[in-house]
């Protein structure tokens, strides 16, 4: 395993000075035009008024890629090394904010910019997990392949939208995913969406519930970003517990499960960590698995020793310029790819943890009944 690199902690306050400035820029610039079928655009964490949503309910045509995994297999050591198997590898999680076709603000994709780093996940033999599968160490994807996290904060109307017809709309991150999944068969067209007080730009509590359902229904993960996206480390304990409280008491009323991960506004650790791990307000309590940072470097596999679930480790999705000459996800993925043994590969089989020899002292002590060395 790859060790932490000594500036770290330095990395990860950079990150965080660059997501606030341009979350700020977001807040004060003019919205964009929203995508075809979606509500009205708005800055992170914002939501404007927009159209009702067609009902939940699947439809038959066109036929959308399943979410389903492949059967499991039996990972011997043999076969773990015939796929080259590191479960204690690096995982790349990167992070999007608003999808939109003209870039206001550096943590802007447009939707080319997202549809082509897809597909070259895709080519390269990543396969999409959520945040939640991610967390609990059910990355149950093909022999060989290796898990990627999408991750998109805010809630922002680019993320997701229907068409009249039912269909995502085409340059939303929903429709670009199924697009790519379409052409990759074996790229998993899941992805979690971190959301605030208003899902998608959708203010009707109707339409809300059924956007978040017709996601939750297809295997992608809805979860917690805090009620009004502020800035925890100014916040007292209890206003902390409003913040993620009223999002939980919100996703209970859309019909979605209690979210088992949350991320952090501008990637902005509170002092006291345990406020955000869970808490209770107002008689609604929330206990996450596993809390997300803005940025610097791939996460270490959750099986491992140094795996931390409460502060878990992102990246940006960005080119390598400025800021990101090192630290955003062509630069990550480009030195994954130069370093595979560096890389989580998955063996296929969900009851083993399979690693070369030399790595079975890097799994946690809850974890080494699973092991599968070669």
């Amino acid at each position: 395993m790859r060790s932490s690199i000594p500036l770290t902690q330095i990395i990860m306050l950079t990150n965080v000075v660059v997501v606030a400035v341009a979350v700020v820029v977001l807040l004060v610039l003019p919205a964009p035009p929203a995508p075809s079928g979606a509500p009205g655009a708005s800055g992170a964490g914002q939501a404007a008024p927009g159209p009702s949503q067609p009902p939940a309910t699947p439809s038959p045509t066109p036929d959308l890629p399943s979410a389903e995994l492949p059967p499991p297999v039996t990972a011997t050591a043999e076969f773990a090394r015939q796929v080259k198997a590191n479960e204690a590898g690096m995982v790349p999680i990167l992070m999007y904010h608003r999808i939109i076709g003209k870039r206001l603000a550096s943590i802007d994709r447009t939707p080319a910019q997202l549809r082509k780093e897809l597909e070259m996940l895709a080519r390269d033999g990543y396969v999409p997990v959520t945040a939640r599968e991610f967390a609990a160490g059910r990355m149950d994807i093909p022999a060989g392949k290796y898990p990627v996290v999408l991750t998109f904060d805010d809630g922002h109307p680019s993320h997701f939208a229907l068409e009249a017809d039912g269909t995502p709309a085409r340059n939303t991150a929903v429709g670009i995913i199924y697009q790519v999944a379409k052409k990759h068969p074996d790229f998993r067209p899941v992805a979690t969406f971190w959301v605030n007080q208003q899902p998608f730009g959708l203010q009707n509590a109707k339409d809300q519930a059924q956007a978040v359902q017709w996601l939750t229904s297809r295997g992608f993960e809805v979860a917690n970003h805090t009620w009004g996206h502020p800035y925890l480390p100014g916040l007292p304990k209890k206003k902390i517990a409003e913040q993620l409280a009223r999002v939980e008491r919100l996703l209970k009323q859309l019909g979605v499960p209690p979210s088992e991960t949350m991320a952090l506004p501008f990637g902005a650790m509170p002092r006291k960590r345990s406020t955000v791990q869970s808490g209770r307000w107002q008689g609604v309590s929330y206990r996450f698995k596993a809390v997300f940072l803005a940025g610097a470097e791939p996460s270490v596999s959750p099986f491992t020793k140094n795996y931390d679930w409460r502060s878990v480790q992102r990246i940006q999705s960005n080119g390598k310029k400025g800021e990101c000459r090192k630290w955003c996800s062509q630069y990550w993925l480009e030195w994954l790819d130069k370093h595979p043994r560096q890389r989580y590969t998955a063996d296929g089989d969900p009851e083993r943890i399979s690693i070369p020899r030399g790595l079975r002292g890097s799994i946690r002590a809850d974890r080494r009944e699973m092991i599968n060395a070669y």
